[in-house]
C-alpha cells in the first residue's frame, strides 16, 4: 500500500494586512455594540422612549397593535441611522482589503432588504411579547420563551429556502461527480441531503465558504462558487466533512438547547427587571406599556455580552469535534490542511490571535491551532500516512 506524506505545516505569522483587517473588524463590532447599548440607555435615561410611545399613540390612538408597530418602526429607523456610518465603513473596509466584489448599489439594496426583514421580524416578536403580557402578566415570560423556542426551529428550517435567497443566488450544482461524492459523504454521516447547490457568493465577495443548512426537508449543502473555483474535490470534501461533523454530533439541536436555556434566563431576567422598574423606580405605569421595550432589549443585550465568552468557548468546542469527525472521514488530513491554509489566506483570517482576542471574539479555533491539532491526530491515528 502506498503512503501519503503529510508534511508538518506551521503557518507564518499573520500578515500586516490580516492584522489590520481583523483589528478594524473588531472595532466595528465594538462600535456597533456601544452604539446599540448607548442608544437604549439614552432612550431610558432621558425619557425619550415615552415621547416615541406618545407619538405612536397619536398616530393610532385606538389600535394598540398599530401603536406598537409604529413604535418599533421609530426605534428601527433611529437605530439604523445611528449605525449607518459604521455600516458604510464596513462596506469600504471589505473593498480596501480586496475582499468584496459588491457595488454600492447592490450593497444599498441588501441594506434595505436587511433593514426591512429586521423590522418585520422585530415587529412580529414585539407584538407576540406584548400580547402575552396583556393576556398573562404573571407568566408571559414562560409563554414567550416557548414560542420563541418554536420560532428558532422554524427559522432554521426556512432559512435556506426563504431567507438566504433574499440576498444570494443559488443554483443546483452542475458537477455531478462532486455532487454524488458529497451526497455519499452525507449518507455515511447519517443525514439525507435534499440537494447540493452552488452559492453565487462571488457576485458580492471574494471569500470562500460552504455549509450544511436547513432542517428536515430543507437540509441542503451549499458551496460558494469561490470555493468551487479554487479548491480541489478532495479539499471540498474535507470542508463538507467538517460541516457534516456538526450533524453527527447533534450540534444543531444542542445549539438550539443552549439558545433555549439562554433565552429562558433572558426572559426571566427581563420580567424581574421590568417589575423592578415599575414597582421600585416608577419608570413605567404597567408591564404592557411598550415604552419599556428598550429595557427588555437592554437586558437581552447585556446578558448576551456577559455570556459571549462562554458561548464562544462552547462554539470552539463544537468546531473541534467537527474537525475530528472530518479527519476520521477522509483518507488523509492533507486536503483538510491545504483547504485550511487556502481559506486562511483567501478570507484574510487571523491565524495567530492573542488569547484574549480568541476568548472574546472567536467562535472558531484559530486556523493555526486547527492545523496543529490535525497533524497531532494524524501522527496518532494515521502513522502510516505520515511516514
Amino acid at each position: 500500500m502506498s503512503s501519503v506524506t503529510t508534511p508538518e505545516v506551521t503557518l507564518p505569522s499573520d500578515s500586516p494586512e490580516a492584522r489590520a483587517y481583523n483589528r478594524a473588524k473588531r472595532r466595528i463590532e465594538i462600535g456597533d455594540l456601544a452604539i446599540g447599548i448607548g442608544f437604549l440607555v439614552v432612550l431610558l435615561a432621558t425619557g425619550w422612549t415615552n415621547s416615541l410611545r406618545d407619538l405612536a399613540t397619536r398616530m393610532s390612538p385606538e389600535h394598540y397593535v398599530l401603536r406598537l408597530f409604529y413604535y418599533v418602526l421609530f426605534l428601527s429607523i433611529l437605530s439604523k441611522l445611528l449605525g449607518l456610518a459604521l455600516d458604510i465603513y464596513g462596506f469600504r473596509l471589505e473593498h480596501r482589503f480586496h475582499l468584496s466584489n459588491q457595488r454600492m448599489g447592490s450593497w444599498i439594496k441588501d441594506e434595505i432588504k436587511g433593514w426591512m426583514l429586521g423590522l418585520v421580524m422585530g415587529a412580529v416578536l414585539a407584538e407576540i411579547v406584548y400580547a402575552l403580557i396583556q393576556a398573562s402578566p404573571e407568566h408571559w415570560w414562560i409563554y414567550a420563551w416557548l414560542i420563541f423556542l418554536g420560532l428558532f426551529i422554524f427559522f432554521a428550517q426556512i432559512a435556506p429556502v426563504v431567507l438566504f435567497p433574499l440576498f444570494y443566488k443559488f443554483v443546483p450544482l452542475q458537477n455531478e461527480e462532486l455532487k454524488q461524492r458529497l451526497v455519499r459523504l452525507g449518507e455515511r454521516a447519517g443525514t439525507r441531503v435534499r440537494g447540493v447547490y452552488e452559492w453565487k457568493l462571488s457576485e458580492k465577495s471574494k471569500k470562500a465558504n460552504a455549509a450544511l443548512t436547513g432542517l428536515g426537508n430543507t437540509r441542503r449543502i451549499i458551496l460558494a462558487d469561490t470555493l468551487l473555483q479554487g479548491y480541489s474535490d478532495d479539499e471540498i470534501e474535507a470542508v463538507l466533512a467538517h460541516e457534516l461533523g456538526h450533524h453527527v454530533h447533534g450540534h444543531i439541536l444542542k445549539s438550539i438547547a443552549v439558545e433555549a436555556l439562554v433565552t429562558l434566563v433572558g426572559f426571566w431576567a427581563a420580567d424581574a427587571v421590568l417589575r423592578y422598574a415599575i414597582n421600585q423606580q416608577s419608570m413605567f405605569e404597567h408591564l404592557s406599556d411598550f415604552a419599556n421595550l428598550p429595557l427588555l432589549v437592554l437586558v437581552a443585550s447585556v446578558l448576551s455580552l456577559l455570556l459571549m465568552p462562554a458561548l464562544n468557548a462552547y462554539s470552539r468546542f463544537t468546531e473541534r469535534q467537527a474537525d475530528r469527525y472530518c479527519w476520521k472521514s477522509v483518507s488523509s488530513i492533507a486536503p483538510y490542511v491545504s483547504a485550511m491554509e487556502k481559506l486562511n489566506k483567501q478570507n484574510l483570517a487571523e491565524s495567530h490571535p492573542s488569547r484574549l482576542v480568541e476568548i472574546l471574539f472567536h467562535s472558531h479555533p484559530p486556523i493555526s491551532k486547527r492545523i496543529a491539532a490535525a497533524e497531532e491526530w494524524a501522527r496518532t491515528h494515521q502513522p502510516h500516512l505520515a511516514t
